[in-house]
Protein backbone atom coordinates (compact mmCIF):
# COMPACT_ATOMS: atom_id res chain seq x y z
CA UNK A 1 0.00 0.00 0.00
CA UNK A 2 1.04 3.51 -0.75
CA UNK A 3 1.78 5.47 2.83
CA UNK A 4 4.45 8.23 2.90
CA UNK A 5 6.08 8.79 6.49
CA UNK A 6 8.18 11.67 7.52
CA UNK A 7 11.08 12.10 10.05
CA UNK A 8 11.44 15.16 12.23
CA UNK A 9 13.34 17.02 14.50
CA UNK A 10 16.45 19.41 15.85
CA UNK A 11 19.62 18.58 15.06
CA UNK A 12 21.07 15.73 16.54
CA UNK A 13 18.24 13.74 16.98
CA UNK A 14 18.41 10.74 16.00
CA UNK A 15 16.22 10.64 12.42
CA UNK A 16 18.63 9.49 9.74
CA UNK A 17 19.25 6.77 11.96
CA UNK A 18 15.94 5.90 12.48
CA UNK A 19 14.63 6.44 9.17
CA UNK A 20 17.02 3.89 7.75
CA UNK A 21 16.22 1.40 10.52
CA UNK A 22 13.10 1.48 9.29
CA UNK A 23 13.32 1.46 5.16
CA UNK A 24 16.22 -2.07 6.50
CA UNK A 25 13.10 -3.43 8.52
CA UNK A 26 10.29 -3.17 5.59
CA UNK A 27 12.44 -4.00 3.10
CA UNK A 28 13.60 -6.97 5.01
CA UNK A 29 10.14 -7.87 5.00
CA UNK A 30 9.92 -7.63 1.70
CA UNK A 31 7.40 -4.77 1.53
CA UNK A 32 8.29 -1.59 -1.47
CA UNK A 33 9.43 0.82 0.19
CA UNK A 34 12.28 3.98 -1.07
CA UNK A 35 14.18 6.08 1.81
CA UNK A 36 15.06 9.68 0.41
CA UNK A 37 15.79 13.31 2.11
CA UNK A 38 15.85 16.34 2.36
CA UNK A 39 17.32 18.88 0.91
CA UNK A 40 18.64 16.71 -1.95
CA UNK A 41 16.90 13.44 -2.53
CA UNK A 42 17.66 14.21 -6.60
CA UNK A 43 20.48 15.47 -8.95
CA UNK A 44 18.78 19.03 -8.75
CA UNK A 45 18.03 19.18 -5.13
CA UNK A 46 21.55 17.65 -4.09
CA UNK A 47 22.85 20.82 -5.79
CA UNK A 48 20.59 23.32 -3.96
CA UNK A 49 21.66 21.44 -0.51
CA UNK A 50 24.82 22.09 -1.19
CA UNK A 51 24.24 25.77 -1.57
CA UNK A 52 21.70 25.75 1.71
CA UNK A 53 23.62 23.73 3.67
CA UNK A 54 27.46 24.86 3.72
CA UNK A 55 27.36 28.49 1.61
CA UNK A 56 29.25 29.97 5.03
CA UNK A 57 29.51 33.95 4.87
CA UNK A 58 26.92 33.83 1.69
CA UNK A 59 24.05 36.32 3.20
CA UNK A 60 20.92 33.75 2.49
CA UNK A 61 18.20 35.80 3.56
CA UNK A 62 15.62 33.48 5.26
CA UNK A 63 13.39 33.87 2.28
CA UNK A 64 15.93 33.20 0.10
CA UNK A 65 16.23 29.32 2.54
CA UNK A 66 12.24 28.97 1.88
CA UNK A 67 12.58 29.25 -1.97
CA UNK A 68 15.51 27.29 -2.27
CA UNK A 69 13.86 24.80 0.26
CA UNK A 70 11.57 24.24 -2.09
CA UNK A 71 12.91 24.43 -5.37
CA UNK A 72 14.66 21.18 -3.90
CA UNK A 73 10.77 19.72 -2.63
CA UNK A 74 9.06 20.19 -6.04
CA UNK A 75 11.97 18.31 -7.75
CA UNK A 76 11.51 15.61 -5.22
CA UNK A 77 7.98 15.49 -4.90
CA UNK A 78 7.16 15.54 -9.09
CA UNK A 79 10.84 13.02 -9.72
CA UNK A 80 10.57 10.79 -6.58
CA UNK A 81 7.80 10.89 -4.12
CA UNK A 82 4.90 10.88 -6.54
CA UNK A 83 5.90 8.25 -8.53
CA UNK A 84 6.98 5.44 -5.80
CA UNK A 85 3.34 6.59 -4.07
CA UNK A 86 1.56 5.79 -7.71
CA UNK A 87 2.96 2.55 -7.26
CA UNK A 88 1.98 1.57 -3.92
CA UNK A 89 5.31 1.64 -2.33
CA UNK A 90 6.08 3.20 1.24
CA UNK A 91 8.06 6.34 0.82
CA UNK A 92 10.15 6.94 3.79
CA UNK A 93 11.55 11.05 4.16
CA UNK A 94 14.23 12.48 6.60
CA UNK A 95 12.23 16.03 6.55
CA UNK A 96 9.83 17.52 4.48
CA UNK A 97 7.29 20.56 4.84
CA UNK A 98 7.20 20.60 8.59
CA UNK A 99 10.90 21.34 8.77
CA UNK A 100 10.29 24.56 6.49
CA UNK A 101 7.70 25.43 8.49
CA UNK A 102 10.04 24.72 11.83
CA UNK A 103 13.18 26.13 10.60
CA UNK A 104 12.17 29.26 8.30
CA UNK A 105 8.37 29.92 10.37
CA UNK A 106 9.52 29.58 13.71
CA UNK A 107 13.01 29.65 13.91
CA UNK A 108 13.90 31.99 11.26
CA UNK A 109 10.46 34.45 12.01
CA UNK A 110 9.01 33.97 8.25
CA UNK A 111 5.47 34.50 7.90
CA UNK A 112 3.56 30.60 8.83
CA UNK A 113 1.08 31.74 6.11
CA UNK A 114 3.89 32.40 3.60
CA UNK A 115 5.59 29.42 4.20
CA UNK A 116 2.79 27.47 4.37
CA UNK A 117 1.50 28.70 0.95
CA UNK A 118 4.88 28.15 -0.01
CA UNK A 119 5.22 24.57 0.74
CA UNK A 120 1.75 24.12 -0.59
CA UNK A 121 2.89 24.81 -4.23
CA UNK A 122 6.23 22.57 -4.19
CA UNK A 123 4.22 19.44 -2.77
CA UNK A 124 0.90 20.06 -5.09
CA UNK A 125 -0.82 19.64 -2.15
CA UNK A 126 1.00 16.36 -0.73
CA UNK A 127 0.99 15.68 2.70
CA UNK A 128 2.32 12.71 5.03
CA UNK A 129 0.53 9.85 6.14
CA UNK A 130 2.30 9.82 9.10
CA UNK A 131 5.41 12.17 11.04
CA UNK A 132 7.63 10.92 13.32
CA UNK A 133 9.33 13.79 15.74
CA UNK A 134 12.25 12.93 17.19
CA UNK A 135 12.50 15.02 20.45
CA UNK A 136 15.21 16.25 22.65
CA UNK A 137 16.58 19.41 24.25
CA UNK A 138 18.63 21.47 22.53
CA UNK A 139 21.27 21.51 24.50
CA UNK A 140 22.11 17.96 23.47
CA UNK A 141 21.28 17.64 20.08
CA UNK A 142 23.55 20.34 19.37
CA UNK A 143 26.47 18.35 21.86
CA UNK A 144 25.64 15.21 19.30
CA UNK A 145 26.61 17.40 16.43
CA UNK A 146 29.74 19.01 17.81
CA UNK A 147 32.10 16.29 16.62
CA UNK A 148 31.67 16.84 12.97
CA UNK A 149 31.88 19.01 10.67
CA UNK A 150 29.16 21.53 11.04
CA UNK A 151 26.50 22.93 8.44
CA UNK A 152 25.02 26.44 8.28
CA UNK A 153 22.20 25.37 10.53
CA UNK A 154 24.15 23.53 13.39
CA UNK A 155 26.25 27.09 13.69
CA UNK A 156 22.65 29.29 14.42
CA UNK A 157 22.64 30.09 17.80
CA UNK A 158 20.67 28.34 20.62
CA UNK A 159 17.94 30.37 20.56
CA UNK A 160 16.97 29.60 17.30
CA UNK A 161 17.33 25.86 17.82
CA UNK A 162 14.98 26.42 20.77
CA UNK A 163 12.14 28.35 18.39
CA UNK A 164 12.73 25.51 16.15
CA UNK A 165 11.83 22.62 18.88
CA UNK A 166 8.83 24.76 20.24
CA UNK A 167 7.55 24.84 16.35
CA UNK A 168 8.10 20.79 16.54
CA UNK A 169 5.55 21.04 19.66
CA UNK A 170 3.34 23.43 18.09
CA UNK A 171 3.15 21.27 15.12
CA UNK A 172 2.61 17.92 16.33
CA UNK A 173 0.28 19.28 18.91
CA UNK A 174 -1.94 20.72 16.41
CA UNK A 175 -2.09 17.48 14.32
CA UNK A 176 -2.17 14.91 17.13
CA UNK A 177 -3.37 11.76 14.38
CA UNK A 178 -0.48 12.49 11.67
CA UNK A 179 2.17 12.91 14.37
CA UNK A 180 4.11 9.95 17.07
CA UNK A 181 6.46 12.42 18.98
CA UNK A 182 8.98 9.89 20.87
CA UNK A 183 11.71 10.69 23.43
CA UNK A 184 15.12 11.28 21.65
CA UNK A 185 17.19 10.60 24.52
CA UNK A 186 15.81 6.86 24.99
CA UNK A 187 17.88 4.52 23.02
CA UNK A 188 17.85 3.90 19.74
CA UNK A 189 16.56 -0.14 20.49
CA UNK A 190 13.71 1.52 22.52
CA UNK A 191 13.02 4.16 19.87
CA UNK A 192 12.97 1.63 17.08
CA UNK A 193 10.28 -0.48 18.49
CA UNK A 194 7.94 2.77 19.28
CA UNK A 195 8.24 3.70 15.97
CA UNK A 196 7.65 0.12 14.41
CA UNK A 197 4.58 -0.23 16.66
CA UNK A 198 2.95 2.78 15.21
CA UNK A 199 3.93 2.01 11.71
CA UNK A 200 2.23 -1.56 11.48
CA UNK A 201 -1.11 0.29 12.81
CA UNK A 202 -0.62 2.60 9.59
CA UNK A 203 0.17 -0.59 7.39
Amino acid sequence: MALFITFEGGEGSGKSYQSRALFKRLNDLAIPVILTHEPGGTAAGEKIAKWLKWAHGAGISPLTELLMFNASRAQLVEEVIKPALKKDTVVICDRFTDSTIAYQGYGRGLSLETVGAVNNTATQGLKPDLTILLDLPVEAGLARKSKGQQDRFHLADIDFHKKVRHGYHELASSEPGRWLAVDATLSREKIKEIIWERVQKSL
